[in-house]
Order: structure tokens, then sequence, then C-alpha cells
């Protein structure tokens, strides 16, 4: 079946899927992948559908699949760590250390959590734009050159991610801004 997919027959592959998708999922979970096990599976099985053309014919399929949701899981685990790092890190920052700047002075230890908590539940490019130019104070053309991206791109990214932000920080009832008192 491997194959006629790789010839040609595209909608063959499904049929993988089908077979073995709840084993894919049921692996992604017990590799510690979690909430994010169907984004671990969808990604492994578009990763081994490019790599079918290097699929050793006669061997067995569902181990090949499986290493591959077992490394997707691991990075989805690696990133979700990463991500809880920067939101300690975060977390730990005084007042003192962040500046002068009249919002941040203002930010007490529990705006600074509920900051810590919407961060952590932005998409990973939010959280990642975010903490380059405003935790890591880079620059718009240093943060481009960060993320190979297009100085334009970064400044629209911001744009939306704060946005996200500042919902995510609204649905927490947190108040940052000038109007604060």
């Amino acid at each position: 079946m491997i194959a006629r997919v790789v010839a040609g027959e595209r909608d063959l592959y499904r049929v993988l899927v089908a077979r073995y998708g709840t084993l894919a999922k049921r692996t992604a979970v017990l590799c510690g992948a979690a909430a994010d096990a169907d984004d671990v599976v969808q990604d492994a099985f578009v990763a081994a559908y490019r790599a079918l053309h290097r699929f050793r014919s006669g061997e067995p399929f569902r181990p090949w699949l499986l290493r591959i949701v077992v490394n997707r899981s691991r990075n989805a685990v690696r990133g979700r760590q990463r991500a809880q790092a920067l939101a300690d890190r975060a977390a730990a920052w005084h007042a003192e250390v962040l500046g002068e700047d009249p919002v941040t002075g203002a930010l007490t230890a529990e705006r600074r959590e509920a900051l810590v908590r919407a961060m952590g539940g932005l998409r990973a490019a939010d959280r990642e734009i975010l903490a380059l130019r405003y935790l890591l104070d880079l620059s718009e053309a240093e943060t481009a050159v960060a993320l190979k991206v297009p100085k334009g791109t970064v400044k629209s990214r911001t744009a939306r991610a704060l946005e996200r932000l500042r919902g995510s920080l609204a649905d927490l009832a947190v108040g940052v801004g000038a109007g604060d008192d």
C-alpha cells in the first residue's frame, strides 16, 4: 500500500491514518503530549507522508510511524517546558529589574502572575514574538533577524500577539494600563 501511495495514489494514505490513528494518539499521550496529542498526531502523519519516499520497502510501517510520533511528542513536551521556563523566569522578575517604566512598575505580584498565565496560554509564535520584543528587549530589526522574518512581519505579529494577550488578560480580569488605580 505504501508503494502505491508513493507512486501517486495519495487517497490511500487515509487508510493508513485510519488504521494507525488511535494507536498514534495513544502513543502521543503516553509520551507526554497530553492536551497536544491531537496536534502531535496530525503533525506526525504529515511528516510521515512527506517522508514516505524514505520508508524502506518491506519494513513494518507501524514502528516507523510510532518513532515519528514519539519524536514529535518529545518536541511538544520540550516546547511546553521551554514555555514554562520562560514563564517562570518572567514571574521571578521584580519591578526594579524590569525598569522604571510606570506601567511595568505598577504591576503587582498578582498582575505579574496573571501576565505569566496569560503568556503561557498564548500560541508559541505569540509567546516568541512578545518574549523577544518585550522580555528580551530586542528591537524590531533584531527580532526580525532572530525569527528570520521581514521587519514588517514582526510589526504585524507583535500587534496581533499583543491584542491576544490583552484579550487573555481581560478574560482574567486583570487591568494593566494608564487608567488603573
